[in-house]
């Protein structure tokens, strides 16, 4: 008998979404799922255990993804033959090796459950499941993520229309929706993104939220803080970060934006403008290593690897500001107001052509 649902994850934001699924899931309908956690380009730290005593799982499992580069043979198949035809031969071979590659080291029969959810498919889970012709439901690796980058055009540039047939025979491997084993590819927003293939589907994260309740968020709390006591103090000025009054409080996201110094100036620029009149929290990106405490020692940093969305989840949260560059935040229910800097303001600081991938797609 097949196991109800599995998912696969990439990053702290897979895994929320994907409890948050799966809470939502079981207000519905009865089953049960499990979740594997990749450890390819994230460290999850104490997260898995966390998940296990939260009972939202019945198992918790680690995946030791294994990347192209890790295998001379795969590696063999991935150069540049010097004409179309010739590299797409080759790319056959690549697809079927690297998914093979993966074989040993995924912990859990993944044919045996009704339903596979993959964040990020373009990492070799996805090659994994086109190699074993295991059908699957794609979704997108971030909140509206195809809004800056088309991943599966922008990685097969050039013959196009060839490479999406071949991807549908599932002779090689093409992510975000046209795999030949991908169900549906799942979005929070279809008009966010750049020609989404047919079987996209919507599933908008704010109708997801609705359906938690306080003891659902009270999950997701428990399951995202390990140090919960002190990023709640952090976050609503008590204790030792009590400032004895009260002002605006403005949160800025920051991201691995840039080289570090022109990372370092564009939120100084943005810091600058707020900390007079108001209390200045830095929530930096996992991926961020600019010393944010260091650089901005009259700012609050929360320095805690947590997907920002949990922020929603705490009772009593909110700030009236609530600013990113890039982050996409339509999730975002903790503020009164949200600011997108947005690309014009960061062709400002960096070469434009690095940062506008899907502007010249159609060219």
């Amino acid at each position: 008998m097949k196991k109800d649902r599995v998912y696969i994850c990439h990053t702290y934001y897979h895994v929320y979404i994907a409890v948050v699924k799966e809470l939502v899931a079981r207000h519905d309908r009865k089953g049960s799922a499990d979740i594997v956690l990749s450890t390819m380009s994230n460290n999850f730290e104490k997260l898995p255990e966390r998940l296990a005593l939260s009972g939202v799982f019945d198992n918790v499992f680690m995946y030791d993804e294994k990347e192209d580069v890790t295998s001379d043979e795969v590696m063999s198949y991935h150069k540049d033959k010097g004409n179309i035809i010739a590299n797409l031969i080759q790319r056959i071979t690549y697809t079927r090796l690297l998914g093979k590659l993966q074989e040993e080291y995924i912990p859990t029969d993944l044919s045996a459950y009704n339903d596979v959810y993959v964040f990020c498919d373009s990492d070799p889970i996805g090659y994994y499941l086109n190699y074993k012709k295991i059908y699957y439901h794609a979704v997108e690796d971030g909140l509206n993520s195809g809004k800056l980058d088309d991943q599966a055009r922008n990685a097969n540039r050039g013959a196009w229309p060839l490479k999406k047939f071949m991807a549908s025979l599932g002779l090689i491997f093409i992510e975000s929706g046209y795999s030949k084993y991908c169900i549906d590819y799942e979005v929070n927003d279809m008009s966010a993104n750049h020609k989404p293939p047919k079987n996209t589907i919507e599933v908008p994260r704010a109708q997801l939220n609705d359906q938690l309740s306080n003891e659902d968020h009270r999950i997701l709390v428990d399951i995202f803080l390990e140090n919960k006591d002190r990023v709640v103090s952090q976050l609503l000025g008590t204790g030792k970060y009590d400032e004895g009054k009260k002002r605006p409080q403005v949160m800025i996201l920051t991201e691995p934006l840039c080289e570090m110094d022109v990372r370092k100036k564009l939120f100084s620029d943005i810091i600058d403008e707020y900390k007079d009149e108001n209390r200045v929290i830095i929530k930096p990106h996992p991926r961020d290593t600019l010393d944010y405490e260091g650089a901005f020692p009259e700012a609050v940093v929360v320095r805690d690897r947590f997907p920002m969305e949990v922020l929603g989840d705490i009772e009593g949260f909110a700030v009236d500001k609530v600013i990113s560059v890039i982050t996409q935040m339509d999730n975002v229910y903790f503020a009164k107001e949200i600011v997108y800097l947005g690309l014009d303001f960061l062709d400002k600081y960096e070469d434009p052509a690095i940062h506008r991938k899907t502007e010249n797609l159609d060219k």
